[in-house]
Formats: C-alpha cells, sequence, structure tokens
C-alpha cells in the first residue's frame, strides 16, 4: 500500500469504484471501522441514469485543503464511478493550510504512480 508521510503525519490513499452512493456510504463506514484514523477525506464522481452525482469532504480538517482538491484530480483524471480517500493519521504537527493541501493531492497522486 502506498503512503505519504509528512512531518510525522501519515496519509494513505485509496481509491474504490463506486456506482451509487449508498455504495460510497458503505466503503467510508468499512474504512473508518477497518483504519481507525483521525481523518478520511474523499472525493466521489458516479454517474447514474446519465446524471452525474458527486461530493466531497474535508472531514474536519480546515475548509478547502483536501476534499475539493482531490475532486479536482479526479475530474482532470476524468474519473467516474470512483471514489478517492485519503486516510490521514496525525502525527502531532500542525502542517499549515498550504502543506495540508499539497499532502493531500500528493497522496491522492500515489493511485496513478506505476507500480
Amino acid at each position: 500500500m502506498k503512503a505519504l508521510e509528512i512531518k510525522r503525519s501519515k496519509f494513505i490513499p485509496i481509491m474504490k469504484e463506486i456506482h451509487s452512493k449508498d455504495e460510497f456510504k458503505k466503503i467510508r463506514e468499512d474504512l473508518r471501522l477497518e483504519y481507525r484514523p483521525k481523518h478520511i477525506v474523499h472525493a466521489f464522481i458516479i454517474e447514474e441514469d446519465g446524471k452525474i452525482i458527486n461530493g466531497f469532504s474535508d472531514d474536519k480538517e480546515p475548509k478547502g485543503v483536501a476534499g475539493m482538491p482531490i475532486y479536482n484530480l479526479m475530474i482532470r483524471k476524468n474519473l467516474k464511478n470512483k471514489v478517492i480517500f485519503v486516510i490521514r493519521y496525525f502525527g502531532g504537527v500542525e502542517l499549515g493550510k498550504g502543506n495540508l493541501r499539497r499532502a493531500y493531492v500528493d497522496a491522492a497522486n500515489l493511485l496513478f504512480e506505476e507500480e
């Protein structure tokens, strides 16, 4: 599993295929139970019956530092019927908004690197 570590905080990206909001909610709950993270931010895009359903969350991180930047990455990558979660284990050191935003996007980008 790929992960990014910055100032003792660990960021773990996970991408799953989804076809409904209910499926997204189930996966999110399963990940919360499995990983017990401090934060689990996400962004998703679902195409259902010709309509686009989307959403994102910063999960109590400062507004705008995680969900929306990951959603924008998904748009650039032309992803549909996918959800990207980034799990964060807080390392005790505040990163600041700019570094936090970069960390979440860099972690999500790990999903697109070759093995």
